[in-house]
């Protein structure tokens, strides 16, 4: 029995200005229709893990072959991570090391390229990422980087773009996998291209890693030389990163990742993702993922009878990417004003976008929290109506104060994981 006399104080008797913030973040997050593709809610179960004893211990190395002593619980905790991902997604290696995504990309580089080498993958205006060599990443500036597009009538991936530019600049890494991508990826085309050109095949899920998992979005496991991913997003786990890959390719990896960016790997972190693995393998969450695609579909179908326009016209997956130049406003605006009315999103250049990317035509929706709140195809129509609301009372703040009335009791009636308020 612990004595009260050596009892700690609590967050909000140490530091009651932080404690406040966390719990106004809380309330938020609750009160909130949270619409940023790239978040989610993780469970009890996965805060409690990423809170744990865990944070105080470093662990330089890998699973048997540490730098420092005490390591029996650590290299417990990572080999169980690992063979949960392994399990999950069918990989023949796994490294949970990574302290995020960008991190795994750029471990990637250093296992296979060269600083000057030349790489491919979609361009950022187009939706890729800023890791597949866009200019203003270090990817980009240490490597030559020959983005491929989009078509201008379509908005979709222009595979015959694709093979033409590798063909001609002999890339080292192709890249597959975006951020603002609504349509699925072609694993196998990419793969085709690779190998005409003896390059390695990397494959970024971070996206729709949850989904892939479900079997809601082919797996490019076993395709992909590389697959590299977050694990937050679709996946509902902590903040971090993860690389699968090839047997042949398992040393490469691991020493790009120790030592060769990283020291001692977040060991809450791992914990967390092993939680959220084993949440992930479970019949409920399945049904969780592919609701997340029903419902994007649902978003989009009600958005377009509502005038909006979106690219690609519909989603194949989590997100949707929709152009408010036919409604006379701007995507910055827009967010801004949707916030302001309780619904969050972020705003996004579109392909082709004659706007600067600071202040954009469009905005990027995803649906994978609002799924986790079990929010389905009826709240879908509801969301879409307030976002019609919104757009026509943009500069009037009493009508957006009642559209934020409306959102907080929509999402009343739907808990939220890991917030108890």
């Amino acid at each position: 029995m612990t004595s009260t006399a050596n009892r700690e104080p609590s967050l909000s008797e140490t530091d009651a200005e932080i404690h406040g913030i966390i719990k106004a973040e809380e309330r938020r997050q609750f009160e909130s229709v949270r619409m940023i593709a790239s978040e989610n809610y993780v469970s009890r179960a996965v805060l409690e893990a990423t809170a744990s004893v865990l944070t105080n211990k470093y662990s330089e190395g890998y699973a048997g072959k540490r730098y420092y002593q005490g390591q029996v619980n650590c290299d417990a905790v990572e080999v169980l991570a690992c063979s949960r991902i392994q399990k999950l997604f069918g990989a023949e290696h796994v490294n949970v090391q990574p302290y995020s995504g960008s991190p795994a990309n750029l471990a990637v580089y250093l296992a296979f390229c060269k600083p000057g080498d030349t790489v491919m993958g979609l361009g950022l205006p187009a939706g890729g990422h800023l890791t597949h060599g866009w200019n203003v990443s270090i990817t980009g500036k240490y490597f030559k980087s020959v983005p491929y597009g989009v078509r201008p009538d379509t908005h979709r991936i222009d595979m015959d773009e694709v093979r033409k530019l590798a063909l001609e600049h002999r890339p080292r890494l192709l890249f597959c996998g975006g951020t603002a991508y609504a349509r699925t990826w072609d694993f196998p085309a990419f793969r085709a291209i690779a190998d005409e050109i003896g390059a390695i095949l990397v494959a970024d899920i971070a996206h729709v890693s949850g989904l892939v998992a479900a079997g809601v979005h082919p797996s490019p496991v076993g395709i992909a030389d590389v697959v590299t991913s977050t694990t937050h997003k679709t996946l509902r786990g902590p903040r971090g990163g993860m690389i699968l890959c090839k047997a042949t390719h398992a040393k490469d990896i691991d020493r790009a990742v120790f030592p060769g960016l990283q020291g001692g790997p977040h060991n809450h972190t791992t914990a967390a993702l092993a939680v959220a693995a084993k949440e992930a393998s479970t019949p409920a969450f399945k049904e969780y993922a592919a609701n997340i695609v029903v419902n994007a579909k649902a978003l989009g179908d009600a958005l377009l009878e509502r005038g909006f326009a979106l690219i690609t016209g519909g989603t194949d997956n989590h997100l949707l990417l929709v152009d408010m130049t036919p409604k006379g406003v701007a995507g910055k605006p827009y967010a801004q004003a949707l916030e302001r009315a309780g619904i969050v999103c972020n705003y996004n250049s579109i392909p082709f976008d004659p706007r600067k990317p600071f202040d954009p035509s469009g905005i990027r929706l995803g649906t994978p929290a609002i799924t986790s709140r079990a929010m389905g195809v009826t709240e879908m129509h509801a969301i879409a109506g307030f976002m019609e609301r919104v757009v026509t009372n943009i500069a009037n703040e009493s009508e957006l104060d009642r559209i934020r009335g409306d959102v907080r009791e929509l999402c009343s009636a739907f808990p939220a994981p890991g917030i108890l308020l």
